[in-house]
């Protein structure tokens, strides 16, 4: 196992770092997007809009559960995945609060 040294930071930076490490794929970026515009809960849409394999799309879909900002309910034996819009804030949040504190150029 690495060694990490998160305990240098703080709570919020080290939850921003994770927010934005699983931002990090266009596969997530993609997934996302798609269920912003689909303002629903969706299944196995997934796989045809981004035309990845389901187990591919299953990977990225638990990055994203695991920070918390999609949540999933069952719905016999299918997932639905939508955006969690209490996480969604939160996470808007500490990123407009750390884009807010930079007032202009610098250099």
């Amino acid at each position: 196992m690495g060694i990490t040294k998160a305990d240098l930071f703080s709570e919020v930076q080290n939850e921003m770092a994770a927010v934005a490490k699983a931002f990090s794929h266009p596969a997530r970026v993609a997934i996302i997007e798609h269920l912003i515009k689909a303002n629903a809960c969706i299944n196995s849409d997934l796989v045809q809009e981004l035309g990845l394999a389901q187990a591919t799309i299953s990977q990225h879909l638990r990055e994203l559960k695991d920070i918390g900002i999609i949540q999933g309910t069952i719905e016999g034996s299918r997932m639905n995945y939508c955006i969690n819009p209490d996480r969604w804030k939160q996470i808007q949040a500490q990123f407009n609060t750390l884009f807010d504190q930079f007032k202009g150029s610098c250099c």
